[in-house]
């Protein structure tokens, strides 16, 4: 249907893994414990309808964690957080976003700080350190940072031009086809190491541009 050729279970999913260890599978309607549709608990909205989440049967366990997860603040960070091409495709309802609190990131900072001076800094400055290292033309994490769509840029930057050439995010990214391997030592990445490096990204202290850019 539309909203699984969207990719955003593709997305989703393997985080919910990484986090509880727990596998969820897309099945037809009539084997599903939890389904999306328009009855239920209001999730997130796009392609045009509010998405609600409501169990067909007594769910398990596994089922009722997933749709906790599904229905709080980290999972509806997680689906707004996915922007193919730069371009988010689903928000939170009107009412959910009225209670929203302040965005947590769960990731290891730490980690995330490591994972970007290994990963990235061949291109970007990283940190006061790599300023002024890379290349040029390309902006360093702390402008990138001050700008307002940063979270979407650093959580799905590897659907960005020219990221996504030579970039690896285990369990989410296609290998690359074998007539276009990466042209330069690929960047590989688990979704463990994104978040972290999310973190890292959401403490820093962002460059100061100014009035607001126009930008692409």
């Amino acid at each position: 249907e539309a909203l699984v050729e969207t990719g955003i279970f593709t997305y989703i999913l393997p985080r919910f893994t990484l986090k509880t260890r727990v596998r969820v599978d897309l099945v037809s309607e009539g084997e599903a414990e939890v389904q999306l549709g328009p009855e239920g608990q209001p999730v997130f909205e796009g392609l045009g309808q509010v998405w609600h989440l409501a169990p067909r049967v007594t769910p398990s366990e596994n089922a009722a964690r997933f749709a906790e997860w599904l229905g709080g603040e980290v999972g509806g960070r997680t689906v707004t957080a996915y922007a193919p091409e730069g371009v988010a495709l689903f928000r939170l309802p009107e009412i959910a976003e009225q209670a929203e609190a302040a965005p947590v990131y769960e990731g290891d900072a730490r980690l995330g700080h490591e994972v970007s001076r290994a990963q990235c800094a061949r291109c970007h400055g990283v940190d006061r350190a790599t300023r002024g290292a890379g290349i040029g033309s390309t902006p360093s994490f702390a402008v990138l940072r001050g700008m307002p769509d940063w979270e979407l840029r650093f959580a799905g930057f590897y659907t960005l031009n020219p990221h996504p050439a030579f970039t690896i995010i285990d369990e989410v990214t296609e290998p690359f086809p074998e007539e276009r391997p990466s042209p330069i030592v690929p960047i590989r990445l688990s979704l463990e190491e994104l978040d972290a490096m999310l973190a890292y990204v959401a403490a820093m202290e962002a460059a100061d541009l100014g009035a607001p850019l126009t930008h692409q």
